[in-house]
């Protein structure tokens, strides 16, 4: 992967002229964004934000990373102009997208049924790459688009159902919060009545799915819920939702990535009544050496591992846009587990007590927020992971994960 040689310079101004200026409520103490914990350290729960404003645009991408990316677009720099095409030449990026909402959302396991399954995930997704264009380009039709989308759907959608319901709020809330954030807040026209009644559509509609969390699913199913959640918080602008999801990330993290250091077995999942050594094991896909870096699902499939490892990362960085370090907390289980990962996709032999000597390869494009985070941001050593990205970048599209190879390549 090729990166531009020269940095842009973001000003305030730049950052203004991309997105409106956005009156905060008020601020208490709050951790400055870029702060970072020492590694190791635990950030205790009190570290949280029910006394600070949240800061907008605040899901996933914020004012400056925007800036700075417009800055690259600009300029014709690599990998970023290479990156917005892929963008543009997503489906999901046409102006002829027309949505498909509908009332109840039925999903099955495996979304079988699929009664609005997909058509709501591509939807939202289609919001947000209709977003990213209009703040990118400030051209209106991208932001119209992104609000009929959205509009559609929030005039519509009562419930969603069947045993998949719960993943089904998760893929599709992250991107509908991360669309209207950005909608929201970049003067794109978007009334207060249909803001209010997306606002609303969240809360009844997505936020009672998310908010109990699955303990005793695979993991990657309250990774990508807890994701959700904490991007619905910050554009509600709810305290309270907010500390929950953080409250979910820390419970779920330790139980999804294994280190050492948590004993000879892993973390059980908090409220899941997985204790012992046969329940983990089982858990744990039948894995019974435990090594650092290793996920609970990494003997299922890399797939769902990479989604999992993806919302842990997502959350991350929206929590940082709020001035609360989860990137720090995470550093060691995130910066091994993608090292583990991208080594067997990079070609690693795989041993004989690992998953019975076979694993399904392919994290897909789940790397580039931790990467940006580590490698590019603290200069931590991430040689597979750096070898993974640059053999598989830019990244696109999937479920839940949108074209990071652009919005978060070195994003300050």
């Amino acid at each position: 992967m090729r990166r531009s040689t020269t940095r842009t310079l973001i000003s305030g101004a730049a950052v203004a002229a991309l997105l409106l200026p956005v009156a905060a409520t008020p601020a208490g103490a709050r951790t400055p964004a870029g702060a970072r914990t020492p590694a190791g350290a635990a950030t205790p729960a009190a570290t949280s934000r029910q006394a600070a404003g949240f800061q907008h645009p605040g899901v996933l991408v914020g004012a400056e990373q925007l800036a700075f990316v417009k800055g690259e677009l600009d300029a014709g720099a690599e990998p970023w102009a290479s990156a917005f095409a892929d963008l543009r030449a997503s489906r999901y990026a046409s102006l002829d997208w027309q949505p498909r909402p509908r009332a109840d959302v039925e999903c099955g396991s495996s979304s079988h049924p699929d009664n609005g399954c997909s058509d709501e995930r591509d939807d939202a997704m289609a919001a947000y790459a209709h977003a990213l264009q209009w703040v990118l380009t400030k051209d209106q039709r991208y932001a119209d688009k992104a609000i009929q989308i959205m509009d559609a759907w929030s005039g519509v959608i009562q419930e969603h159902t069947n045993s998949n319901a719960p993943l089904q709020t998760g893929w599709s809330g992250n991107n509908w919060a991360r669309a209207a954030e950005l909608i929201r807040y970049s003067g794109a026209g978007w009334s207060a009545t249909s803001v209010d009644r997306f606002a609303t559509m969240l809360r009844t509609v997505y936020v009672p799915l998310l908010t109990p969390g699955s303990p005793r699913k695979n993991g990657n199913w309250e990774l990508i819920e807890t994701d959700a959640l904490m991007g619905i918080a910050v554009f509600l602008d709810d305290h309270a939702l907010f500390d929950r999801a953080a409250e979910l990330w820390r419970g779920r993290l330790p139980a999804y990535v294994y280190l050492s250091s948590d004993g000879q077995l892993p973390v059980p999942p908090p409220k899941a009544g997985i204790e012992g050594e046969s329940a983990l094991v089982t858990y744990w896909n039948g894995q019974s050496t435990f090594v650092d870096g290793l996920s609970q699902e990494t003997c299922r499939d890399f797939g769902h591992t990479g989604w999992g490892l993806e919302a842990a990362a997502q959350a991350a960085e929206t929590a940082r846009l709020q001035g609360l370090d989860l990137w720090g907390e995470g550093r060691e289980r995130l910066v091994k587990a993608l090292e583990f990962h991208t080594a067997y996709d990079n070609g690693a032999s795989v041993p004989d007590w690992l998953c019975d000597g076979s694993v399904s390869t392919g994290l897909g494009p789940a790397v580039q927020l931790a990467y940006n985070e580590y490698h590019l941001r603290e200069g931590l050593p991430m040689p597979q992971t750096e070898r993974y990205v640059a053999a598989h970048s830019p990244f696109g599209a999937n479920y839940f994960i949108g074209w990071e190879t652009l919005t978060h390549t070195s994003a300050p």
